[in-house]
């Protein structure tokens, strides 16, 4: 404030006279790409609250968020329970964080996450998905004595340099090497995976049992095969659920859709937080845990500042709570089988849709090249200029007219990818499929608006090559 003016911190007020300078306040002073891609797309909206499922514009429309912050709100937002949670762990004012002593929150989350993972039996708390994968990492390499870890092609686990190293995506990779001496493999494939094992210094395989870029399950069978050739060779399977844990596919882990699958270290994250306080956690087996913390002289060798923090930790055992209180697994299983049954009976309705694919409330939305001459020349133009612009001409539609926020499941693909709060039901799941079909109406017209904004984006793919 200027001399003069009201002394001390007031957020409300703070927020009253500078919150309408929040694009030219990020343009400015954070990443400036970020606001002139949402001007570009039309996202560039003002969003004056939220609850649930749904924001609020100032005007008091309400929009359906079915992209719940890349998975981080899987109750939504500002869930009761954990709000009161927090207000409780900050009104008992803890002796948090002294480094030297045992808190009793840790354990209890722990414990409770430990209740949904019965083969593992010890957990280390981080502060991201990054950072958890991070931690799996440095564990399979030291509990195994090897260097290398595999990977599968477009995986997602975090862009800190380790998770980078097995991310395998090569836009998020260029121009940050040297990285670590890890190598890919095509997800499914037990060949590759054994002609890598044969080199003997493999220390594990990272996996996403179903990948976030494209939403790809791994094929039948793979995760179980792939868990005993690893073991065979003395490496460790690395299950990362920071997006499909907690409930998101419809059972608490992803890789447990596979029987007899038992992953040696599993990554979560996002939703553990309640979508308010960061945290991350490595779920592991016995045998890794004492291997890296051999001694009282290794006790800190792997630790993090703000792990297991009071407020995370609160944040966790809530989540973890309601999740079994509202039994939002089950519920999300069957809403995310309404979900994507009524969209894949849309599939032999429109020549540009694909596949829908998926599991729970993580469902995939694939176009593809239309089989009429005016559709595909369209379709090719855009292809031309950039490969997903039809993608984003669905997403922005979506939001523009119907209020629906989505995504774009990665760079250069022509999917959508709906990873809602894990408490929607049916009358969210009308208010998208009735949307998405007018979407598609319009697409399949040839003309207006739409393909009019398709224009637009093919300039400025071609401007910025």
């Amino acid at each position: 404030m200027t001399d003069g003016g009201p002394k001390g911190f007031d957020l409300g007020r703070l927020l009253a006279e500078r919150g309408g300078e929040r694009y030219e306040l990020h343009a400015r002073h954070l990443n400036h790409q970020l606001p002139r891609m949402l001007h570009t797309i039309g996202f560039d909206k003002v969003y004056e609250r939220a609850e649930g499922a749904y924001f609020w514009d100032a005007e008091g429309q309400d929009y359906l968020d079915m992209l719940a912050g890349f998975g981080v709100m899987g109750l939504g937002r500002h869930h009761p329970v954990v709000r009161r949670a927090l207000h409780d762990v900050l009104d008992a004012q803890l002796a948090d964080l002294t480094r030297f002593d045992c808190q009793p929150l840790p354990g209890l989350l722990a414990e409770k996450l430990l209740g949904h993972s019965p083969h593992l039996d010890r957990v280390f708390f981080g502060n991201s998905g990054t950072e958890a994968v991070e931690t799996a990492l440095k564990f399979a390499r030291y509990a195994t004595g090897k260097p290398r870890v595999l990977y599968c092609d477009h995986a997602f686990h975090g862009l800190t340099t380790g998770s980078l190293s097995v991310n395998g995506e090569r836009g998020f990779r260029d121009g940050f090497a040297p990285l670590l001496p890890d190598t890919p493999i095509a997800l499914g494939d037990l060949d590759g995976l054994r002609r890598e094992l044969k080199r003997g210094d493999v220390a594990a395989l990272v996996v996403e049992p179903i990948q976030g870029k494209g939403v790809h399950a791994a094929p039948p069978g793979f995760l179980y095969e792939a868990q005993e050739l690893l073991h065979r060779h003395k490496a460790l399977l690395i299950a990362d659920e920071v997006q499909t844990g907690l409930g998101r596919t419809g059972d608490f882990y992803a890789y447990q859709h596979e029987e007899g699958v038992e992953p040696d270290l599993v990554c979560v994250a996002k939703a553990l937080s309640g979508g308010y306080v960061p945290v991350g956690a490595t779920l592991g087996k016995e045998w890794i845990f004492r291997k890296v913390y051999s001694s009282m002289d290794r006790v800190l060798v792997h630790s993090a500042s703000f792990g297991s923090n009071a407020q995370a930790m609160a944040a966790g055992l809530a989540v973890l709570t309601v999740m079994e209180d509202e039994e939002i697994v089950a519920g999300a299983r069957r809403t995310g089988d309404l979900l994507r049954e009524r969209l894949a009976a849309l599939v032999d309705r429109y020549e540009l849709l694909y596949e829908v694919r998926g599991r729970g409330l993580m469902i995939g939305i694939e176009f593809g090249r239309p089989s009429s001459l005016k559709l595909r020349s369209r379709w090719t133009m855009l292809q031309a200029a950039r490969k997903g612009l039809f993608a984003q001409m669905v997403v922005v539609p979506l939001l523009q007219k119907h209020r629906i926020l989505t995504q774009v499941s990665g760079d250069h693909l022509e999917v959508i990818k709906l990873i809602p709060p894990l408490i929607i039901g049916e009358p969210e799941v009308d208010r998208f499929v009735t949307a998405f079909t007018q979407v598609m109406d319009d697409a399949h017209s040839g003309g207006g608006l739409m393909w009019d904004f398709g224009r637009t984006l093919v300039k400025q793919a071609v401007a910025n090559r």
